[in-house]
């Protein structure tokens, strides 16, 4: 691959614009929820033990249904990930990711319809923010 000038000058600015996401305030906070969330010795318990049921819960997943220990596994999954996700800082910690990846997303959009209109950009949570579904903004055409 050759590099020419106008290559090096994007990949500057690329390595600028992730260095400007890394300090940004929504970055700070995220990486203070997350820290929080580690040294959150309850956190830590409810996460660790969603992650066991879950191992167990993708061993009885082979044979679905029909598997004996089915309903009551489906019951504790529900349960423990409920317990975890209301937790105080596992849900901060969520709302700080869901900032972040609102923001990357946000960026990811504008790079992608500065080159063209016509780019489809993957979205978290493309359902909800767009009318067609498909991640591209309605740029497809199939918009209601």
């Amino acid at each position: 691959m050759i590099a020419t000038m106008e290559y090096v000058s994007i990949l500057d600015n690329a390595e600028k614009l992730g260095e400007m996401v890394f300090q940004s305030e929504v970055m700070e906070d995220y990486l203070e929820k997350k820290l929080e969330m580690e040294q959150d010795a309850e956190a830590q318990k409810l996460i660790k033990a969603f992650n066991h049921i879950k191992d167990h819960y993708e061993d009885i997943q082979r044979f679905g249904r029909y598997h004996p220990d089915y309903q009551e596994i489906m019951k504790k999954v529900r349960s423990t990930k409920r317990a975890m996700d209301m937790h105080d800082t596992v849900a901060a910690f969520k709302v700080a990711e869901r900032n972040l990846q609102s923001l990357l997303d946000e960026i990811s959009s504008y790079v992608a319809t500065s080159v063209s209109e016509q780019i489809k950009v993957p979205k978290d949570g493309a359902l909800l923010t767009d009318n067609c579904g498909c991640g591209s903004g309605g740029g497809c055409g199939c918009a209601s």
